[in-house]
């Protein structure tokens, strides 16, 4: 089977899957708080920031700090456990499939809820800015190149952090404990985002993202700036030398049965 073959292959077993489900679940949980407490958004203690601004930056920052990273971690679990529950796995194995197609496949797929996610994310902000603009009667809108702009960049930055969640869940076999490893990890998230280092920890990279946004609409509050270097370098290593040892490593012990 070639790439997009087998792409298709793994988009089709989600078709029965609740996946859908916990992809919204976390968005209901941000946005929904954010129209109720709209009046907060006026509430900046003394920070040089528009309401609009806070508005929007309050309502990412749960999404990028740990509701995404969170669901990242259970949907690599489950993407992996739909092929391990029946020996699922094995059975694709002796097929004339190529494990590093088929881990590659995998985590397109993850990429693409992720992208879902992010297209939901960005739906309920419009949605819940309008709304909290008619009950406050006060325009909480934001220009949408901009809120497209920001949301690509946060998107983007989760990919690194994408591809360790799969490291550990296809190293890992058991659910709790790959589970309990990702989530684990996104805890010292905002402790290492106040380093020096904080480029070697990928898991808070789409938070870093959110905070120069914020460092940017909050005038003298923040010197938080996005450098590339070296950054994009440490990403992209991250990056690579996950998948390469997830394509390794993918379904080694069923294939070894």
């Amino acid at each position: 089977m070639n790439f997009i073959t087998l792409l298709k292959v793994e988009l089709l077993k989600l078709r029965r899957s609740k996946i859908f489900w916990i992809l919204l679940a976390p968005i209901v949980m941000m946005w929904v708080p954010s129209i109720v407490n709209a009046d907060m958004s006026f509430d900046i203690r003394g920070i040089h920031i528009s309401p609009e601004d806070n508005f929007f930056i309050q309502g990412f920052m749960g999404m990028m700090w740990f509701m995404l990273p969170a669901t990242l971690v259970i949907c690599t679990v489950l993407l992996t456990q739909t092929e391990r529950a029946n020996r699922g796995l094995l059975k694709m194995l002796s097929l004339p499939v190529s494990p590093a197609k088929l881990c590659l496949a995998k985590f397109t797929v993850l990429l693409l809820l992720a992208v879902l996610q992010m297209c939901m994310t960005i739906g309920a902000y419009f949605i819940s800015a309008a709304a909290a603009s008619h009950i406050q009667s006060y325009d909480f809108m934001l220009d949408p190149l901009y809120v497209f702009r920001s949301a690509l960049a946060m998107y983007a930055s989760a990919i690194p952090m994408a591809a360790v969640f799969w490291l550990l869940a296809t190293l890992i076999s058991t659910p709790v404990f790959s589970v309990g490893a990702g989530l684990a990890s996104i805890v010292p998230s905002v402790l290492v985002l106040n380093t020096k280092i904080w480029f070697l920890y990928p898991m808070c990279y789409p938070f870093y993202v959110l905070m120069t946004e914020y460092g940017k609409a909050a005038e003298g509050m923040f010197t938080t700036t996005a450098d590339l270097l070296p950054w994009l370098p440490v990403a992209a290593a991250v990056t690579i030398i996950s998948l390469a040892v997830s394509c390794k490593c993918f379904g080694a012990a069923e294939r070894r049965m």
